[in-house]
């Protein structure tokens, strides 16, 4: 369950994938899993072997026999040594092989995750999930499962070993492990929920830094510190409140179970003594089980503190696997419209709050045509122009392009032939070519050049190093103009025959504004434009403009008609021109 759209994997799905990480590469966990086993059993030589020693001295032994057992002891060492860092080398670049595929998953599973999806679910929830799950779910894989399989294998081998001495000293051995299992029972029924909780909270501070952080000259320009300072602090609040409720868990269970180490150690000593005074045992047997019982804090103790690690790694695991959970984008039929006519009938639209944004939307928009959607800020133009573009499916109508519903073509068929580009724009990280053939792949550097020309990039056509100008982060950083412009360029890249332009000129001063329309206009001859305008100029050079308002086509006609009409559109205009 989560507030920001994306779900969470339910246990079974998460011992699921955990069991396929580790199937995955069976070859590579059973070699490191036999390793690991023979480093323990080659350790639970030497309590024994001790056990021989004082033995052998009670018994009148001579000096050689006791060497040759200590050099025993030191070879048992040494070799217990090379078989532990062997296998946690194995082990380690098994965690690695398996951390890869899981970030080539989740980057997979997030690109194919529906626009509409993403932008519900803000930046916050997928950064988090994308950076800090994804980190922690590694730690699992790489040190967690490992730490857990063996220190769990190497404390039955250590007790089966203590009941190889005497079956009565093995059941005095377990002496506090009832309360090690009912405080580690406990806490993993409330942990879960704890650490899930905890990392919603971090997701939705990392949102609200995330926005702020962007929208940094409107606080300033409107005044708004103070209130994002608060927002920001009621936030930090709920990582802080969730915080403390996990380490209140830790700090109840770590102190019963770190209690309880010293009395399997007590026990054995207090029954072996009874034992060897009845003749039950020898004095080197009970040594050896004191010494096995003290060795068995060390891996309990790694048990219990990955434990904690494992539920944190698991909260994780299921918040990456929740992503795979939201259904990808239909495929669609693998289909071609017949024809470019964009057609919508009847089309209403609501998001998840039940509450219509558009009403029985009915428009045609002919090949070729341009076509201008104005109206008051908040009157569903951005939202039909998502409609138009597939992105988002109406709750009642239809939206066809060549008579087929857009939403049922494949994604790539649809994208090839319907292009939106908005007032968001993406500079990524690389060269501006880099940044260029995203949309077109095949293009030629005169190709790319023409673009950057058509959509009036003087700046781009200016660089000392051309096409090989690196952007990004670190880099020459785009303003918001020039950014848009690098967008206008790969729209007419990508060659799509219907363009929808929600205020794509939005960010360019009124003067780039107007040419890079004017070189656009004079390019995209021939193919289907649909711009959402809020300059009317825009609306003054297309064929026909639609007037929205409160989600509804109140006018439709070309500029002069709409002027002699003498309504909304003929109000906007006078005022646009003072």
């Amino acid at each position: 369950m989560t507030t920001t759209g994306l779900p969470i994997a339910d246990r079974r799905t998460v011992r699921g994938a955990l069991v396929g990480l580790l199937r995955a590469d069976r070859r590579a966990v059973t070699v490191v899993l036999a390793l690991h086993t023979a480093s323990v059993i080659t350790g639970l030589a030497t309590p024994w072997l001790l056990g021989r020693i004082i033995d052998a001295v009670v018994a009148g032994a001579g000096a050689s026999t006791v060497d040759r057992l200590a050099l025993t002891i030191a070879g048992c060492v040494v070799a217990q040594g090379l078989l532990h860092r062997w296998a946690q080398y194995l082990g380690h670049r098994f965690g690695e092989r398996a951390v890869a595929g899981l970030r080539e998953d989740f980057v997979r599973r997030t690109l194919n995750l529906p626009v509409s999806v993403v932008e519900r679910a803000g930046t916050g929830d997928l950064a988090t999930r994308s950076s800090t799950d994804v980190g922690a779910v590694g730690n699992t894989v790489r040190d967690v499962v490992p730490i857990v399989v063996i220190a769990s294998a190497q404390l039955g081998l250590l007790f089966g070993a203590v009941f190889l001495l005497h079956p009565l000293l093995g059941l005095v051995a377990l002496t506090g492990m009832p309360t090690v299992y009912a405080a580690t029972r406990w806490y993993m029924r409330r942990a879960s929920d704890a650490y899930l909780a905890e990392g919603a909270a971090v997701a939705e501070l990392t949102d609200a830094l995330t926005t702020t952080a962007e929208g940094a000259r409107t606080v300033e320009a409107l005044r708004l510190t103070k209130a994002r300072t608060e927002f920001g602090t009621k936030r930090i609040a709920r990582v802080w409140a969730g915080r403390r409720r996990t380490l209140a868990l830790r700090s109840v269970f770590f102190p019963i179970v770190e209690a309880s180490y010293a009395l399997p150690v007590a026990a054995v000593l207090l029954a072996g003594g009874y034992f060897l005074s009845r003749g039950m045992v020898t004095l080197g047997g009970v040594i050896a089980a004191a010494l096995y019982m003290q060795q068995a804090i060390d891996p309990l103790d790694r048990l219990l503190q990955w434990i904690e690690q494992a539920q944190r790694g698991l909260a994780s695991l299921a918040r990456v696997l929740g992503v795979g959970q939201v259904p990808p984008e239909p495929r669609g039929r693998a289909v071609a419209p017949e024809g470019r006519e964009l057609v919508v009938r009847g089309a209403q639209f609501s998001y998840s709050d039940g509450h219509d944004v558009l009403h029985g939307i009915d428009l045609e928009v002919r090949p070729g045509e341009r076509l201008a959607i104005v109206g008051p800020s908040g009157a569903g133009k951005s939202t039909l122009a998502r409609l138009l573009a597939g992105i988002d499916a109406p709750r009642s109508g239809v939206v066809s392009i060549g008579g087929c519903p857009v939403t049922d073509l494949d994604p790539a068929e649809r994208r090839r032939r319907i292009a939106l580009i908005t007032q968001e724009h993406h500079v990524f990280i690389g060269t501006l070519r880099d940044n260029l053939k995203f949309a077109a792949p095949d293009t030629t550097d005169a190709q790319l050049l023409s673009a950057l020309d058509t959509v009036g990039a003087d700046w781009a056509l200016a660089l000392e190093e051309g096409l090989e100008t690196a952007l990004g982060d670190g880099a020459r950083e785009l303003g918001a103009a020039e950014a848009q412009q690098l967008a206008l360029a790969r729209l007419v890249l990508a060659d799509p025959h219907t363009l929808i332009l929600d205020e794509a000129t939005a960010a360019l001063d009124p003067t780039t504004a107007r040419r890079t329309e004017r070189a656009l206009a004079a390019v995209l001859t021939g193919r289907t434009v649909i711009a959402i305008a809020h300059r009317l100029n825009t609306a003054h050079d297309a064929d026909r403009v639609a007037v929205l308002d409160g989600g509804r086509i109140t006018e439709l006609g070309s500029h002069d008609e709409l002027i002699a009409a003498n309504g909304s559109y003929a109000d906007l205009w006078r005022s646009w021109h003072g």
